[in-house]
């Protein structure tokens, strides 16, 4: 009896099987194969996308996010579908997990955050980690830095041709990881003749940017002609939205809008209602790419919600009380 609990004792004893880990799971890739993905990666239709924003500043409140909310546009404008957005650390251990998962999951990753010259800016190196690449002083990029860059005004005595902390600090924003077997256009890109800030693509699907709104912004503007070829729609028209003003609750229209939902889930539409707190008229909004069924359903849904479609939310606004939400 006593033999037999020992057994038990024993088999439960035993560390469980890691099989969230890789190399429990299946074999792991070899390099060969993990630099085929990567360039298959990098040519393939662009469907998905997910967004990381790096930067203890954020987390800490100190500086607000907007970039997440301006790729979020740019990615509905051009038919993307933006699946996650994740606010993360300057942690090297957390840049590795998130970039890992999402390029897997997404078929384009943007990061936003943590290429600048000071010590807690360990995006490229994380990434770099992440990935088994080395860190490499892109020479390119090195010749744009000096002929675009210009010294800050405490900088009297600055040389690019001499070693400083300010120059290896300087260094640090264009030491990329750089995969040898791939072609050098596939992974540093340029998108300004007036920017010498490369867009650093890792593993074929993440995109390397600073999280300065307006660097952002202008390098996913200027990144747009070598993705509109790679999208399920390639003229870039994005997905179509109708919104409507409701003068009912939302308690009011739910009943409705998930017969519409059921309706018009085969059609690849998705049905939307939102609340405006403070305001005397919600909004209820059709998504899709259909847009002949979509208008066909206008007369419709207006009746369904007692309301009328606009061109913008808060088109009809007017003086009234709190609403039921």
């Amino acid at each position: 009896m006593f033999s037999r609990l020992n057994q038990v004792a024993r088999h439960f004893s035993r560390p469980l099987p890691n099989y969230l880990h890789s190399s429990a799971a299946a074999p792991a890739l070899t390099a060969t194969a993990s630099r085929a993905m990567a360039a298959e990666r990098g040519k393939r239709t662009i469907n998905t996308a997910g967004c990381i924003i790096i930067g203890d500043e954020v987390l800490g409140g100190k500086t607000v996010d907007t970039n997440s909310a301006w790729f979020a546009k740019y990615c509905f404008s051009l038919g993307i579908n933006l699946k996650r957005v994740e606010v993360i650390a300057d942690d090297e251990s957390e840049i590795v997990e998130a970039t890992r998962r999402m390029s897997h999951n997404y078929d384009m990753v943007v990061t936003s955050g943590g290429i600048g010259p000071t010590h807690d800016d360990i995006t490229y190196q994380s990434i770099a980690k992440a990935f088994s690449l080395p860190i490499v002083l892109h020479e390119k990029a090195y010749e744009r830095m000096k002929r675009l860059s210009k010294p800050h005004p405490s900088q009297t005595n600055f040389s690019w041709d001499e070693d400083s902390p300010a120059r290896r600090a300087k260094l640090r924003m264009i030491q990329l990881p750089y995969d040898e077997s791939l072609p050098d256009e596939d992974q540093v890109i340029f998108v300004a003749d007036d920017l010498w800030v490369p867009i650093n693509v890792v593993n074929g699907n993440i995109h390397i940017l600073p999280g300065i709104p307006r660097l952002f912004e202008k390098m996913l503007t200027g990144l747009k002609p070598r993705i509109l070829p790679r999208l399920t729609d390639p003229e870039g028209k994005g997905v179509y939205r109708i919104l409507f003003s409701t003068p009912l609750a939302e308690s009011e229209v739910a009943g409705y809008l998930t017969e519409l939902s059921a309706k018009t889930e085969g059609k690849g539409v998705k049905v939307g209602s939102y609340p405006r707190w403070g305001k005397s008229r919600n909004t209820v909004t059709l998504v899709g790419r259909d847009q002949e069924f979509m208008d066909s359903l206008v007369a419709e849904v207006e009746q369904g919600v007692k309301g009328r479609r606009i061109q913008f939310e808060g088109e009809d606004d007017d003086a009234g009380s709190d609403k039921d939400t």
